[in-house]
């Protein structure tokens, strides 16, 4: 009997259509892997249940639990972006009904970001979810690790959990997050062993397309790791910092919680090692801020290089386009096996841009950066966001417009949406805007998405443009002649061969049937 199971739950198909069975990523569950390691480091018996990794069905999912048979059971529910906790918890509640039917006597607790934003709304609707961690959950797993009993006045005393109680639901008062200070010590590091497999450490993963050079072969193995949590920033977009959480709002607004904390130098690099030593080279950096602090990037960068001494690893990591203003600092990071980095540019109009990041990024020129980077050998995934506020359909094709232009090597572009956790969301009800009717319309590739709308456009305005672009840009003559001489003919046919996977959108079919 294990002391708990953490399991990572799958459906793949209902986010991401018909692009899941070949081209979207299946990412390693990186919170899973931190909490695993964190409980071990405490002396308790843990296992991983990977549903996405291994594509278990709910009755094989069900039949591997009761073999594990642990005394609590844990849904860590992220996921490969940001959106992805929210729509992840469709595959993880249709699990947990199954396991309630069933009859399973264990706790069922969640973790992960949509219960930090929503924890009462969760429980109150869904009846198979016994408890949810308010926050990142390590010291409030650890103290529920060492229950005898569940009852009432026993998940009382557990600090940064809510829970039901016959027929009220529960929120504690909050529980500390890992201060810098305990970083190493109390989340380290990743239990990689834990982890489903083939052949070899980490081949059921898979990376982006554009990240393994738009090359099937170089997609796996695949892992994903953090070398600092959280970001410094307030964007309205955005839920990152949710893992933060520190009071007992029925709403939690991630912006009201930023804060930064990094693991030390030597302590990542020994991760990086690993991986290294178990033949990955394809590894995304997961940090929201990599490139923000040079006190902590840098000597990582510089170990990096020494590990990178035949130009193998193929890294990523994310930027914003006002931290990455210096040659000296991409050389380095070229050095060190990064040769993507991924930038949220967000929009091509500077006003809407530092409205929803609250002045907090620097007006600079996006085109003179991407020139540098490239210089750099370095590739750039470039984010976009059409539906900001302040958008409309002139301020959407400008940003599309800069997109070609730049023409960097990969391309992103979301429609604008109420994330659980972020201001958006709280702005979106106290609004009144039609919110997704279901976890999967969330996703930003669903066929039940509902993106918001803007003061000058209605949501299946943007979606509807943003797929347009999405295929105009993946088979534009420029875009394409960059990755064929970058990458090979290969690679260019393969990007061709992608886009022609076409996107269900109700919200589009219902506005067409509407005319």
């Amino acid at each position: 009997m294990k002391d708990i199971l953490f399991i990572s739950p799958n459906n793949a198909r209902k986010i991401y259509q018909n692009l899941s069975t070949k081209y979207s990523a299946i990412e390693p569950p990186t919170w899973a892997l931190l909490l695993s390691q964190s409980c071990r480091s405490k002396g308790y018996s843990v296992s991983i249940l990977d549903c996405l990794a291994e594509n278990l069905s709910i009755e094989e999912a069900y039949s591997r639990i009761i073999d594990l048979n642990p005394k609590i059971i844990c849904f860590v529910v992220y996921g490969q972006n940001v959106n992805a906790g929210t729509t992840n918890m469709s595959g993880a509640t249709e699990l947990s009904n199954f396991l309630k039917q069933k009859g399973l006597m264990q706790p069922i607790c969640f973790i992960g970001s949509h219960v930090q934003a929503l924890p009462i709304d969760t429980l109150r609707n869904e009846k198979s979810i016994d408890v949810t961690f308010c926050n990142e959950g390590v010291y409030s797993l650890w103290n529920f690790l060492k229950l005898e009993k569940y009852e009432e006045e026993d998940l009382k005393k557990i600090k940064g959990i809510a829970f039901r109680a016959k027929n009220e639901i529960i929120i504690n008062e909050p529980e500390q997050i890992v201060p810098q200070d305990r970083m190493d010590i109390d989340l380290p590091g990743y239990a990689w062993d834990l982890l489903p497999k083939k052949n070899k450490p980490l081949d059921l993963y898979r990376s982006p397309m554009w990240h393994a050079e738009y090359d099937q072969n170089k997609r796996s193995p695949y892992a994903a790791l953090q070398t600092s949590l959280g970001c410094q920033f307030k964007c309205d977009f955005c839920m990152i910092n949710i893992i933060n959480r520190n009071d007992n709002d029925e709403v939690g607004v991630s912006s009201n919680y930023n804060k930064m904390r990094y693991w030390s130098t030597d302590f990542i690099i020994k991760e990086f090692t690993k991986l290294y030593n178990y033949g990955v080279r394809t590894i995304r950096i997961v940090d929201e801020m990599f490139l923000l602090n040079p006190k902590y990037y840098k000597p990582l960068c510089e170990q990096l290089k020494k590990l990178n001494k035949d130009d193998e690893l193929r890294m990523w990591a994310y930027s914003r386009i006002d931290t990455v203003k210096r040659p000296e600092i991409l050389r380095l990071v070229r050095s060190a096996g990064i040769k993507w980095l991924c930038l949220g540019i967000e929009s091509g109009n500077k006003d809407i841009r530092l409205e929803v990041s609250k002045g907090k990024f620097e007006d600079v020129d996006v085109r003179k950066i991407v020139k540098q980077i490239h210089e750099a050998d370095i590739e750039i995934m470039a984010n976009y966001i059409f539906g900001l506020p302040g958008d409309d359909h002139e301020s959407m094709k400008n940003t599309y417009e800069l997109s070609k232009e730049l023409c960097t090597s990969g391309w992103n572009t979301y429609a604008a949406m109420a994330l659980p956790g972020s201001r958006l969301y709280k702005l979106a009800l106290q609004k009144n805007y039609k919110l997704p009717e279901n976890y999967e319309g969330y996703s930003f590739h669903s066929y039940n998405t509902q993106p918001l709308p803007t003061d000058a456009l209605e949501p299946h305005e943007i979606l509807s443009y943003r797929d347009k672009c999405y295929k105009d840009y993946h088979n534009h003559k420029n875009f394409l002649q960059r990755i064929e001489k970058k990458y090979g003919r290969k690679a260019a046919e393969n990007i061709i061969e992608m886009s022609k996977v076409n996107l269900k959108r109700k919200i589009i079919e219902d506005a067409q049937n509407n005319k």
